[in-house]
């Protein structure tokens, strides 16, 4: 067991006299895998004190044999050491300062509530707690909200991994909440009277925000019809189009997947576009978005009349152009993989689910285009037909007259009792010379004229067969002549 001790030290009193004091503290001395010797303090208890020392001694034996713990001076270090550290990973893998800036705030947050000080502090069920606490207030945070919380939280976890800071995220096993079940701002589409009364009306407004009633009209036509963000627009250059061949580009910089993406745009607004910015150069900025384009774009609604929240309480903010986009490509007929890749989604399900919604009407129209069916039915008194002769079932089941097979396509080698029988094999014309007159079967008339001539003994006698040839009794058919031939089939029976 290692030994622990009580630190003790000279105190001079006012009287002048010297005592001897001891420590609070126990501590114990080591010599670390480096070879250096240290003094470590430890707890008021001294069984406590005991156990950690021993627990000090066998860190520094497994360090002699090769078995170190690397996780231990990571464990150590403050949390918010390490959040420094992942804000600047964040920024070297490519996101921009705004995004890194967002994730670790809220991870900031959840340690600040929780009072998180060292990775071994961080308990999922802690976490849960705090968040269904900031769900709990009057105001509190949405389900959509909460999930971001975690998710950040979960990406610095899974950082420490991955970074070899820690051997596991303690956080792992926790999942989000159903977003549907509490939704706070969905968004809708404009209907297409609505963007173009939007159009007009911005047109005629005043001065907004540092961008004139045109620049602004012109801004939401743009976004509309390309699908682009707000901080895609607010990037764009008078380099960014070509007016010629009707398209703009999106730096990679500034894309939200960080490529470089070339768009088409409408014949109309690329007219419109030359005259928009023939006197701006070519370096210089198009539209100067403003950070919050909340209040500019309420502005604009109500002077064109148009419900920023609607009975269904879902939200036209300026991102709900872009849902516009989704839903006005959909409606045109565009095939689902071109609005896709227009809108620059990754999934499919994300441009149908998300980003198109139902016009007005357009419930109606398609239930208007089924068919009318309180119209009767053609020859629905007509009996069904049985395929065979394309003949009803009435018909055949009522015919006097015995029906007959006209042809039969594939035929076993059974033979009829009392048949002469011959298959010919390779060409059929030399197998008809070669058996002359055996493969000639009797008609009708030919059996009767030799009937009488058929004795007992003859009817009766065992007839020797070729082999893979047996006897059949077909109805009352007992006397007929088959001739197979490259499998078309000649019979005549009485």
């Amino acid at each position: 067991m290692a030994s622990v001790f009580k630190r003790k030290r000279k105190v001079t009193l006012a009287n002048g006299k010297t005592v001897i004091k001891q420590s609070q503290k126990y501590y114990t001395r080591l010599t670390d895998a480096d070879g250096i010797k240290r003094t470590i303090p430890l707890f008021r208890d001294k069984t406590a004190s005991q156990q950690q020392a021993a627990q000090l001694v066998r860190e520094v034996e497994l360090a002699d044999s090769g078995v170190v713990d690397r996780y231990k001076e990571h464990r150590l270090r403050p949390l918010v050491e390490h959040l420094e550290d992942f804000y600047e990973s964040l920024l070297a893998k490519g996101c921009t300062g705004k995004h890194a800036k967002q994730v670790t705030s809220r991870v900031k947050r959840i340690i600040k509530g929780c009072k998180f000080r060292l990775w071994t502090d961080i308990s999922s069920s802690k976490v849960q707690r705090y968040l269904a606490d900031l769900r709990s207030n009057v105001d509190g945070i949405s389900a959509q909200t909460f999930n971001f919380y975690l998710k950040s939280i979960k990406q610095l976890c899974t950082w420490m991994v991955q970074d070899r800071r820690a051997g596991e995220s303690p956080l792992e096993h926790l999942k989000g909440l159903n977003v549907q079940t509490d939704r706070r701002h969905d968004r809708r589409a404009l209907e297409t009277d609505e963007v173009r009364r939007l159009l007009e009306a911005t047109k005629a407004a005043p001065e907004r925000f540092g961008m004139t009633g045109r620049q602004r009209a012109m801004l939401y036509r743009l976004a509309i019809e390309t699908g682009l963000r707000a901080s895609e627009l607010r990037s764009l250059t008078v380099a960014s189009f070509d007016l010629n061949k009707c398209t703009v580009t999106i730096q990679a910089a500034y894309s939200k997947h960080r490529r470089q993406d070339e768009l088409p745009l409408h014949p109309g607004t690329a007219k419109e576009l030359q005259s928009f910015i023939a006197v701006k150069i070519p370096t210089g900025q198009v539209f100067k978005v403003p950070d919050k384009t909340s209040k500019m774009f309420q502005a604009d609604l109500a002077d064109a009349c148009i419900a920023y929240v609607d009975d269904s309480g879902r939200y036209a903010d300026f991102h709900c152009l872009r849902h516009t986009t989704g839903s006005l490509l959909t409606a045109s007929g565009a095939h689902p993989k071109i609005v896709q890749s227009i809108m620059r989604h990754s999934d499919i399900n994300m441009t149908m689910s998300r980003y198109t919604h139902i016009f007005k009407g357009q419930e109606s129209e398609a239930i208007a285009g089924l068919p009318d069916l309180s119209l009767p039915g053609k020859d629905s008194k007509k009996a069904v037909a049985t395929g065979t002769d394309n003949e009803s079932v009435d018909t055949v089941q009522n015919s006097p007259e015995k029906w007959t097979p006209k042809r039969t396509p594939f035929l076993t080698p059974t033979a009829f009792t009392g048949c002469n029988q011959s298959a010919t094999v390779g060409n059929e014309s030399d197998n008809l010379q070669e058996n002359g007159s055996n493969d000639k079967g009797l008609n009708s008339r030919e059996l009767s004229n030799k009937k009488n001539s058929l004795s007992a003994t003859d009817t009766d006698k065992k007839q020797i067969l070729p082999r893979g040839f047996e006897p059949l009794t077909f109805g009352s058919v007992d006397r007929c002549s088959i001739q197979l031939s490259y499998g078309r089939v000649k019979s005549n029976c009485l």
